[in-house]
């Protein structure tokens, strides 16, 4: 019930538990992207594929939004949680057994299990909404996400206790990642979020997934959440393969990670009210112009500075364009429209960030490399990781300024 005082009090109880379900449950993902590129890379026949789990993980994520969504639509949000949880699990399950046996086959099959949970999980954002007033909005959505900064401290240091705590290389964290999803499962039993209702004989379904899509403000939402999001996956993917290439320690990896994932969650705690107070569109244009200064520090030097500087404007260069984005998404769509745009939104936003992982490889691997490993060779590549930035940063920008030169009224 909705407190007549504070019209928030469900919204509020609802940010609660997804606050400690992103950093919890979320930890996972740090986790196995600190050790999914590293774990690929002793699998896989050819280094040019270790990153390949990590776009298994994604593709996963990319083929599970639309029918995630609808999941969420017809049955509610708590019901398609569970089931992203429940394929972490098994992910990791699968993972899990595949180090064991040293299958990479299996272990392609495990991180795609693993994309099962990370569709889920990118629906937290939504669902922080979903019971909130127009004006609580940009902030409920903020702070769930500010909830990924204490998943950004125990993912990495969980990484570091458990990677060779057994005698197989990195089962341990996968064994404690099947740990955390069956526990964070019951975190989801507090949610309180109404199944929408089904539509009745007559009533107005709201606009076709094709007819959102020619919408501008809808438009130029998804094209900056996915360059945001998967120019962040590109250079992030490659970071523990650069920094361990450059001869630092896998642990010095994973604080650079950490750090990564610190300021994507951080800036969480006043991204809502930067928008609230300035506008979602001007806020994904300052993150725009850090992810391009995250490249440019990139682009400098393989100094372990270097590393730690670039992963952190990454992260929040990708707080402010993510946020940004889904806020003008959210805001674009009526209740019964959600299913459809939110499923198709996520599914071309991680279908470019798997893109993006399985590109990460090839050009951190094999970019004018012989397949022998040298600081060298990966200096080569890590700078052509951090070139491959630029185009998509210029398609992303220009859209954003189509959007914002077009008329008030146009732009509604």
């Amino acid at each position: 019930m909705t407190d007549i005082a504070n019209p928030d009090s469900r919204a509020i109880r609802n940010v609660f538990v997804l606050v400690i379900a992103q950093a919890t449950v979320g930890a996972q993902m740090p986790m196995i992207f600190v050790l999914g590129g590293l774990a690929g890379q002793t699998l896989a026949s050819n280094v040019c594929w270790a990153t390949l789990p990590i776009s298994m993980i994604v593709f996963g994520s990319m083929t599970t939004a639309p029918w995630m969504s609808q999941v969420m639509q017809r049955f509610g949000r708590r019901a398609g949680f569970i089931v992203g949880v429940s394929g972490g699990a098994i992910g990791a399950a699968i993972g899990a057994y595949a180090l064991m046996n040293s299958s990479f086959p299996l272990f392609l099959l495990g991180s795609y299990f693993t994309g099962i949970y990370m569709s889920a999980h990118g629906f937290y954002r939504f669902a922080a909404i979903d019971t909130a007033s127009e004006a609580f909005r940009p902030k409920a959505m903020s702070y769930v996400m500010a909830g990924g900064l204490a998943s950004a401290v125990i993912g990495p240091q969980l990484t570091k206790i458990t990677s060779d705590a057994m005698a197989v290389p990195f089962l341990g964290t996968y064994l404690t990642v099947i740990g955390i999803n069956i526990i964070g499962s019951l975190l989801f039993l507090f949610l309180d979020i109404p199944t929408p209702p089904k539509p009745k004989v007559g009533d107005v379904a709201g606009r076709t997934r094709w007819e959102m899509l020619k919408e501008p403000r809808i438009l130029v939402a998804i094209i900056t959440a996915m360059v945001s999001y998967a120019l962040m996956n590109l250079v992030m993917t490659s970071t523990p393969l650069a920094v361990v290439g450059c001869g630092y320690t896998q642990d010095l990896a994973a604080d650079v990670v950490t750090g990564h994932v610190l300021a994507m969650f951080v800036p969480s705690f006043f991204t809502g009210h930067l928008i609230a107070r300035y506008g979602a569109e001007k806020i994904v244009a300052i993150g725009l112009v850090i992810l391009a200064s995250a490249g440019a520090v990139g682009l400098a030097g393989v100094d372990i500075a270097n590393f730690f500087v670039a992963l952190i404007l990454l992260g929040i260069g990708w707080n402010f364009g993510f946020i940004g984005a889904s806020t003008m998404l959210a805001g674009s769509h009526t209740i019964e429209e959600r299913g459809r745009i939110q499923g198709i939104n996520d599914m071309i936003v991680f279908g470019c960030v798997t893109i993006a992982s399985l590109a990460s490889g090839g050009l951190m691997n094999c970019t004018g490399d012989t397949g022998v490993q040298t600081v060298e060779s990966v200096t080569h590549g890590w700078t052509a990781v951090n070139l491959a930035m630029a185009p998509f940063l210029a398609l992303a920008g220009g859209a954003l300024i189509w959007l914002m030169m077009r008329p008030k009224e146009a732009q509604a």
